[in-house]
């Protein structure tokens, strides 16, 4: 059946009727179509040991209906060392269009060592091959990241240095690294759940904006959206841009990326995961206080297993089915000067100019 809206709440469905598995979804348009892409995670159920199952891509010409591409990084599962292989903690794939040098780069996470790997292709379908891998960003580990590019060219990285900032840094000009200089955005004095991950970039009417979350494993927490008139400095608070959202949990959802829809006047769209669809009865203030017991300064080792008793074990990301998350995508309105983001559990592109 065809779809004539983008729908929120519910599992996404391709044309063929395959459950749609692209977390930490990204788009990108290109020659009249609309390409979502993301980590393949439809055997990730928490028990197997299965991470991934390699990055996968799909192709939409009115971003309702989607055609499975296939995949853009397959899976290795012969070769155990592989950084693709599916019990290896790659993930969050995040690719960007190098002018100068004609090659899409996709850089990816490695979660176990907190490092960075990179891809490049002449084509936005593969065959991506490395260019560096396993590698710090200026000396710090990193954890979820944004890409974005300036109008000069030069291009940025927004990473979380777990569990301390928010860190900006420039990219090499093949944009397979960074240069080294980076600043220091947004600092938290707390510890977890407070410190902010999962930064998403955007520019509006030359303001530059990061939307982040908390840090509280696959559970959702309330997100913070930041301002300057600088990509690499001067970002200030502007408060949690999900408005009328009684949960305080980003409406059960984590933003991963913001993109542009071509065509339309100031049309910007929030991606976001929903990992967790089957813990939403689960409050928010609960969860947050197991993460402030279990991971604080002062924690010992009865604490920890008091939470771990008390959680059944739920603050560790292991024992997740993510093979059942969901995807949250919604417009962005600017009201008063700050980006807002409302429920629309239905919604089209046609609403807007």
């Amino acid at each position: 059946m065809k779809n004539n809206c983008i729908v929120n709440g519910e599992p996404w469905y391709d044309v063929e009727g395959n459950r749609i598995h692209a977390q930490f979804p990204h788009m990108i348009y290109e020659n009249g179509k609309y390409y979502l892409y993301g980590s393949n995670k439809e055997f990730s159920n928490g028990k197997n040991g299965i991470w991934h199952y390699g990055i996968v891509m799909y192709e939409s010409e009115d971003m309702y209906n989607w055609k499975k591409v296939g995949f853009i990084l397959p899976p290795n599962e012969e070769d155990e060392n592989s950084v693709l292989n599916p019990k290896n903690l790659m993930d969050a794939p995040n690719i960007i269009y190098n002018d100068k040098t004609g090659k899409y780069v996709c850089w990816m996470i490695n979660l176990a060592k907190r490092t960075a790997y990179t891809f490049t292709s002449g084509s936005l379908f593969g065959p991506y091959e490395i260019a560096c891998e396993n590698f710090l960003l200026c000396g710090l580990e990193m954890g979820d990241f944004d890409l974005a590019k300036a109008e000069n060219g030069k291009a940025y990285i927004y990473f979380n240095r777990p569990h301390f900032e928010i860190i900006c840094a420039e990219l090499t000009d093949d944009y397979t690294n960074v240069k080294g200089n980076y600043t220091t955005l947004l600092q938290h004095p707390e510890s977890v759940p407070f410190n902010r991950e999962s930064p998403a970039y955007m520019c509006y009417q030359n303001k530059h904006y990061l939307i982040t979350s908390g840090t509280t494993t696959f559970f959702p927490n309330p997100s913070e959206v930041c301002v300057s008139d600088d990509m690499c400095t001067g970002f200030v608070d502007l408060g949690n841009p999900h408005v009328d959202d009684p949960s305080d949990t980003s409406f059960h959802s984590q933003i991963r990326s913001i993109f542009k829809v071509p065509g339309k006047k100031d049309l910007y769209i929030a991606l976001a995961d929903r990992w967790l669809p089957d813990y939403m009865d689960l409050p928010y203030e609960e969860y947050k206080e197991w993460h402030i017991v279990f991971h604080g300064p002062n924690a010992t080792e009865e604490d920890q297993k008091r939470i771990a008793e008390e959680s059944k074990g739920l603050i560790f990301a292991e024992v997740f089915d993510v093979s059942l998350a969901q995807y949250v995508v919604l417009p962005i309105v600017f009201k008063d000067g700050k980006p807002t983001i409302e429920w629309r559990e239905r919604w089209t592109l046609e609403e807007f100019e």
